[in-house]
């Protein structure tokens, strides 16, 4: 039995290039055996912590209308503030991250346990950012085109060439990514394809299922 670093089933990370589709590959590898760890989902969840939620309005409250009618942040009104500037956006994840982090080890640790996992994917877009790489066996960097991705951006979430610049500007710089990944799944050429370079890649790893990704 093969032996990993944090446990008898692998740990990929997913990190990426703003809209490239690391969402799409955790989807193809969750159809392939694999448990996925959302980070983002996670952050949503933090931002559900009374503490948390108290000290965000504290801090941020008065910029804004913050809270959405049904009583939760609006997640993309606090980005607009505290992306358009790097202390504030320092402030926002030192009252995150230390939660998203936990919440990162509790999730490996209950997928490593289940039995019909294959593998555990951590989908988190600041992953080496945040040092939540240290729970990975291997990196995967996704990547596409900049102008793909920012069609992609500009349909999906009505991002203009701005905002994605200014969110890039808040992450590593691709090179330095890449020199961490273990691998790169380039999504430049649709689902069909994406999904065959899935397939290649575990393939490569030993990692894909005898019977091919779930109906």
């Amino acid at each position: 039995m093969t032996t990993y670093r944090h446990g008898p089933k692998p740990v990929i990370g997913l990190v990426g290039g703003i809209g490239a589709g690391k969402s799409t590959v955790a989807a193809a590898l969750a159809a392939r055996g694999g448990v996925v760890v959302n980070a983002d989902a996670l952050g949503h969840e933090a931002l559900e912590q009374p503490e948390i939620r108290s000290r965000v309005l504290d801090r941020w409250g008065r910029c804004g209308n913050l809270v959405k009618p049904d009583g939760r942040i609006d997640r993309r009104a606090l980005a607009g503030i505290v992306f358009a500037h790097p202390a504030e956006r320092a402030a926002l994840e030192g009252l995150v991250f230390p939660y998203i982090g936990r919440r990162v080890l509790e999730e490996v640790a209950r997928a490593q346990v289940d039995p019909d996992t294959t593998f555990v994917a951590l989908d988190a877009a600041v992953m080496l950012e945040a040092g939540w790489d240290g729970v990975c066996d291997r990196v995967v960097y996704v990547d596409a085109p900049r102008e793909v991705r920012a069609a992609r951006l500009a349909a999906r979430s009505g991002w203009s060439a701005a905002d994605l610049t200014a969110r890039e500007a808040a992450q590593w710089p691709a090179a330095e990514k890449l020199n961490r990944a273990a691998a790169v799944i380039v999504n430049d050429a649709g689902l069909d394809r994406l999904q065959d370079r899935v397939d290649c890649l575990l393939g490569e790893w030993g990692m894909l299922p005898a019977d091919g990704p779930a109906p």
